[in-house]
């Protein structure tokens, strides 16, 4: 997938541009979807129902894409259409360089075993240890036992729980739970990893433990990672690309950064409104007023190491504003710094209240997202 160019002016940007390649130079395509469509059709008096339509992007080999939306958006269709457990009513599912959406039999449990699959609940088998359940997709696989206990020991030590070799799920935590679902989703050696909300059933530390333990499995072997999720938390934390699904279409996707900034569609912006942390100190909220105050209060998105302090400097310097920070935060999103600066804008007798329109003019130039939120004294 493609992440689109932060602005049309390059040599305007304030923080960090986003490289624009040649087409030749793009990352080469691990997952590709063509006009894909998924139609379930009426079954027992209840109406046919439109999963996908018009489906179309491209998720590039060794990244890590998000794929986030509400319950019914499409999701639960769209990773069984990846692994091949269902096929599209139009189109075509390339991955890897085959049409898996056009493989069966034999050809396509083959493909599948390039696959790999975490899911929410796990899916241990309670009769299996630790390493028997990770041993299972080698043993349909056909591998010797000699290659099965190697594989399995390294794969433990992988995900950091060699010490549970011989333990049942029942005495394992959520999260060692999870590490094995992993290890067992890497046994075959998978070019795809697919994590259908994975982590919704673990608490915010394990969480966050088990999202390092899958960028680190990213950074080490590469495999490409896909995370099927309604978290925008997540994606916030792990991804690079997001893709947001409504309704069974794709509304929309780029970097994360570049969707955090400069989200577009009600949905995403309904998605960022729970992670972005842009509620405002309690000292700073309870002196904003809707009546006309000394300063007008402006909230604006930016990117970029250091681009908060460029902003204010190029507002003052080409408006002749004494612009003030009243409040901001700034954190790392997909590698790089987005942050939420609040702005105070002078309109006593220096400036006016014009002031604070040619300085909302002047960011929609530049295309930063503001919003004015009101005066203080």
């Amino acid at each position: 997938m493609k992440a689109a160019s932060m602005n049309a002016h390059p040599s305007l940007v304030i923080g960090e541009p986003v490289e624009i390649q040649d087409a030749a130079a793009q990352p080469e395509a691990m997952v590709r979807f063509e006009n894909i469509s998924k139609t379930y059709p009426a079954y027992r008096g209840k109406p046919g129902v439109n999963a996908l339509q018009g489906i179309d992007f491209e998720i590039a080999r060794g990244s890590i894409t998000g794929v986030i939306g509400r319950s019914g958006a499409g999701k639960s269709s769209l990773v069984r259409l990846i692994n091949g457990l269902e096929k599209p009513t139009t189109g075509c599912i390339v991955v890897d360089g085959k049409d898996i959406s056009a493989l069966t039999g034999r050809d396509l449990r083959l493909a599948q075993r390039s696959i790999g699959m975490i899911f929410q609940h796990f899916n241990l088998l309670s009769s299996r240890t630790a390493a028997d359940n990770i041993a299972l997709p080698l043993e349909i696989a056909g591998w010797s036992k000699v290659d099965i206990r190697a594989r399995v020991a390294e794969l433990l030590d992988l995900v950091d729980i060699a010490d549970k070799h011989d333990r049942y799920p029942s005495e394992l935590s959520g999260g060692q739970k999870q590490r094995v679902g992993i290890a067992r989703a890497l046994a075959t050696r998978p070019s795809v990893l697919l994590s259908d909300e994975a982590t919704s059933a673990l608490d915010p530390q394990t969480t966050r433990a088990i999202l390092d333990l899958l960028a680190n499995i990213n950074r080490e072997l590469g495999v490409t990672i896909v995370l099927i999720t309604h978290e925008m938390s997540v994606v916030r934390q792990l991804a690079r690309e997001v893709v947001v699904l409504d309704a069974g279409h794709v509304v929309e996707s780029g970097h994360v950064a570049e969707i955090f900034t400069h989200p577009k569609h009600p949905i995403t912006q309904s998605f960022l409104a729970e992670v972005t942390g842009d509620s405002l100190p309690v000292s700073l909220a309870s002196r904003i007023v809707q009546e006309e105050g000394s300063q007008a209060v402006i909230r604006v998105q930016v990117r970029g190491a250091g681009a908060g302090d460029t902003l204010i400097a190029r507002l003052a310097r080409e408006l002749g504003l004494d612009v003030s920070l009243l409040s901001a935060r700034i954190d790392e999103i997909g590698g790089q710094h987005v942050g939420s600066l609040v702005l105070g804008i002078p309109i006593g007798i220096s400036g006016g209240e014009g002031a604070a329109t040619r300085t909302l003019a002047w960011l929609s130039q530049y295309q930063f997202s503001a919003e004015r939120l009101g005066y203080v004294a």
